[in-house]
């Protein structure tokens, strides 16, 4: 099978042969017809996160050669000898974020948050989607898509699930209150489908791009502000009545994060979604005294994904803009991400 490999971490993508793996015991082997591009994959390909004040976390324990993609959409070619509830010429979704299946945190079926993963192109040992073949360990993390486009599928994977398991912390809203999308780009887009979908209107969107804001009104958002605006924060305050109820920041960065801050409202919640980077620090008391709920939302577990897909088969959310460029074409693409040249999502087919 031929991938698209990080050989040296900050290096371009080389492109390496190995044999095409043979199922074994449950595992299913898919040959890959869409694997998205995803910004997480621009954070392994850098081999760190950053954290602020000059401090990165690494990912030292990555082997080389690494296929990264987590996106994967693709045809079941093989099976292993116990593998069942698919069969030769399935069309499947894969769900990459696999747990070991023991700790406690899969046995509450939280897989995701696995303190020791098995993620597909994310963990160490563990191949993913920038191929031709790809192995996932058992059936149920195959994920039937139904009438949705199959690129669109596979970006569900990812971008799709970590808006929706994102919009699912907001919880239940009042009549009156608002959830702010912060940050319109792949995943932003698919959280103002997904709010859509779960609060039955449009969230207001906020970005530094106003094309990307001219996107978002398309696809439902009610109101649209950009942060490089002076007074947009002070505007979008009165707007709501003294300020959202949730702001979901699909950006994470310290400059998303103080746009936040000074938009929810007492009582509200920010839920930080974006692994840009840096770091933030707030008086203790104010907590309490507004009171603030932040916390963080790490892509969705096993049955959120399903219960997204049902949505997703019954047509209840609107694709956003997917763009299919080549296999050979990783390298180039990672870059235009990483240089925030891409709207919407794109996916390799290789």
């Amino acid at each position: 099978m031929l991938s698209q490999a990080v050989v040296e971490f900050g290096a371009p993508l080389q492109a390496i042969e190995t044999p095409t793996p043979v199922p074994q015991g449950t595992e299913v082997l898919l040959r890959i017809a869409n694997c998205g591009v995803c910004h997480s994959d621009v954070h392994i390909h850098d081999g760190f996160f950053e954290l602020g004040g000059g401090n990165r976390l690494p990912l030292a324990n990555l082997k080389m050669p690494h296929t990264m993609g987590h996106e994967i959409e693709g045809e079941v070619v093989a099976l292993g000898p116990d593998a069942k509830g698919v069969k030769i010429g399935d069309r499947r979704a894969a769900f990459p974020w696999i747990g070991c299946g023991e700790c406690a945190a899969c046995q509450r079926g939280e897989e995701q948050l696995c303190g020791r993963p098995r993620n597909l192109g994310c963990s160490a040992g563990v191949p993913g989607g920038y191929a031709t073949h790809v192995v996932v360990p058992h059936p149920r993390y195959l994920l039937e898509y139904g009438n949705a486009p199959a690129a669109l599928a596979a970006a569900y994977m990812c971008s799709g699930l970590t808006a929706f398991g994102a919009m699912k912390k907001v919880g239940k809203l009042g009549p009156a209150d608002d959830v702010v999308v912060l940050g319109c780009g792949g995943v932003g887009m698919m959280g103002v489908q997904f709010a859509r979908s779960l609060f039955g209107k449009g969230p207001i969107a906020a970005d530094i791009d106003d094309g990307r804001l001219e996107a978002a009104r398309q696809a439902g958002a009610k109101a649209t502000y950009n942060t490089k605006d002076a007074g947009a924060g002070k505007r979008l305050m009165a707007d709501t009545g003294g300020g959202a109820f949730a702001v979901v920041d699909f950006v994470g960065s310290e400059a998303s994060f103080a746009f936040a801050n000074s938009v929810v409202r007492k009582g509200g919640r920010i839920i930080i979604v974006g692994l840009f980077g840096g770091a933030m620090s707030m008086p203790l008391p104010m907590f309490p005294l507004r009171p603030l709920a932040i916390m963080g939302s790490f892509v969705g577990s096993l049955p959120e994904a399903e219960e997204m897909m049902a949505i997703v088969r019954d047509g209840k959310v609107e694709a956003i803009p997917v763009a299919t460029r080549g296999l050979d074409q990783a390298w180039a693409t990672l870059q235009d991400l990483r240089a925030g040249k891409i709207t919407g999502r794109v996916v390799l087919t290789p």
